[in-house]
């Protein structure tokens, strides 16, 4: 199946997880990948599931960091068609006990992240008439969740800005959407259950169904399930899909 081959697809955060899963269904789906994260280590790692995805070290917190790495993958296979902005990090906090530098760490990668990469890739877009940008949120763009005023405030954000993006460049071969994930079976994801483990002495199924109660079918999402909602996102006759949100968490959010 070669249904992007020539197209070129920037994923952030695309060393783990959710990106990882992306980057290689476009990659296996004929696309030119660029995957980008702090550590090469890892997205080399992923980059050895594939022949066709490159790492970037990028940190999106950091907008010359940004600038310049997405310049480099420009240059290096042309103008993104796809990006997938998914870098993202996920901490808890008692909001009346929230300091504002855990606030800003959140709000920085989170949002910022996306904001920065996303109008990094846009000019490329617009000189190609295509594009498709796929945001990363949550059920926590959706709602409130306890304890993650932060995180949800940013993935509130980013559903914000991508309707934004939708409505700036609709009518130009450009589309925004956001996916919003309940729990996903990531690293992230197997490192809270662990920690559940240890504060509470919960057998790890015990622990993993707290942690997917919040999904309405009450087991975690799969990474290959976000994955496809992605592929279908950029994929053919996806023109009109455009502002929406897309949620994946086993029921109504």
């Amino acid at each position: 199946m070669s249904i992007h081959k020539g197209r070129h697809a920037l994923i952030t955060g695309g060393g783990t997880g959710i990106g990882e899963a992306i980057a290689l269904a476009l990659a296996k789906a004929g696309a030119s990948v660029t995957i980008t994260g702090r550590r090469l280590e890892t997205l080399k790692a992923t980059c050895a599931k594939a022949d066709n995805i490159h790492p970037l070290v990028m940190d999106v917190t950091d907008e010359k960091s940004v600038v310049e790495g997405t310049a480099r993958a420009i240059s290096a296979r042309g103008n993104v068609d796809i990006h997938v902005a998914n870098a993202g990090i996920a901490e808890t906090s008692a909001f009346a006990k929230t300091p504002l530098d855990f606030w800003r760490k959140i709000m920085t990668t989170n949002l910022d992240g996306v904001f920065l990469t996303c109008r990094e890739v846009v000019p490329g877009m617009l000189e190609n008439g295509w594009g498709r940008i796929i945001t990363i949120s949550s059920i926590a763009g959706l709602k409130g969740l306890k304890y993650g005023a932060a995180y949800s405030a940013s993935k509130h954000g980013v559903i914000g800005l991508t309707r934004v993006i939708s409505e700036e460049y609709m009518g130009k071969g450009i589309t925004a959407n956001a996916i919003c994930p309940g729990y996903v079976r990531t690293p992230i994801v197997e490192r809270n259950t662990a920690l559940i483990m240890a504060r509470s002495g919960l057998s790890r199924a015990e622990a993993e169904a707290s942690m997917s109660s919040d999904n309405r079918h009450k087991k975690l999402v799969e990474v290959d399930e976000v994955a496809a909602a992605a592929l279908w996102i950029c994929g053919p006759g996806s023109g009109s899909i455009n502002g929406q949100t897309i949620e994946i968490a086993g029921g109504q959010v």
